[in-house]
Parts: structure tokens; sequence; C-alpha cells
């Protein structure tokens, strides 16, 4: 999936990280999931068992076991949920469900300098059976040092 149409952009940030000495430290993902199964949303154990498998799916390495914890209502556009994360070496992963709302949002960061979103986005949809979603991929750290300064 590409960077939100942001293509050009990143030519000329990669162009003149070439140039400059930086990189790109990382991609963060966030989606939002739409009209989702809320049962899937309330299941603790599907979402710490999708925390426990993706980073290894990914490339990605856990260096903590995955939090999940139910959240009751908090306010007005909080009606409670679960939230999960799972630290991992390169950042982390996270989601904040919301069953009432039939709605969750979903972040996956990484110092990586690729994330295959596409797959991802067809991993979680088929995980929460949610109809739609909107993906947001931003480049993170656009001027990363290729060295250390110090």
């Amino acid at each position: 999936m590409p960077f939100n149409g942001h293509s050009a952009y990143i030519d000329m940030v990669e162009r003149h990280q070439n140039r400059s000495g930086f990189e790109t430290f990382g991609v963060h993902m966030m989606l939002d999931g739409y009209d989702a199964d809320p049962q899937r949303l309330a299941n603790e154990a599907l979402i710490a068992d999708l925390l426990q498998r993706l980073p290894a799916e990914l490339g990605m390495h856990a260096i903590a076991p995955p939090q999940v914890v139910a959240v009751g209502p908090k306010n007005r556009k909080d009606p409670g949920g679960i939230s999960g994360v799972v630290m991992i070496a390169e950042s982390h992963l996270s989601f904040h469900t919301f069953p009432a709302r039939r709605f969750l949002t979903a972040d996956l960061y990484t110092c990586q300098n690729d994330l295959e979103t596409g797959r991802i986005t067809l991993m979680l949809q088929d995980a929460f059976a949610m109809r739609d979603v909107d993906v947001h991929v931003q480049r993170r750290g656009l001027r990363y040092p290729r060295a250390d300064l110090v």
C-alpha cells in the first residue's frame, strides 16, 4: 500500500537523506477499523494472541509479553473496550477496541524501513471481521542521523 499518495514527497525526502547523512528512522501504520464484530473486539484472548503472534510474523522481535486490559467506560467517546500493547525491539504494536461502537484503532510502529501495510490490513480485517478501514502510513524520523553523533 503506498504512503497515502505522498510518493513524490517521499522521493524528495529520500533524495535529501542520501545527500545529507540522514535516513528515515521507521514507519508508523495507523489503522482505524469500522463495523467490526463486537464479540471479537471484546475478546481479550484474541487480542492477546494477535499481539503474541504478529511481531514474529512481521519479522519483528517482542521484548516483553503482551499486556491486554479490559477498560470500562471513561467518557462519552469511550464506552469501554480492550486495550493491548506489545513492546518490540523495533518499537510497539497496540490495539484499542470499542465493541459498543464496533470500532478499532491499531498502531504498528517500527524502525524497519518498510511495513507490509496491505498484508497487515488484510490480517486485521480478517481477525476482527471489519467491513471498512482507514489506513494512514507515516514515515518517522525523517532526519535520523546515519551515524552516531558523539
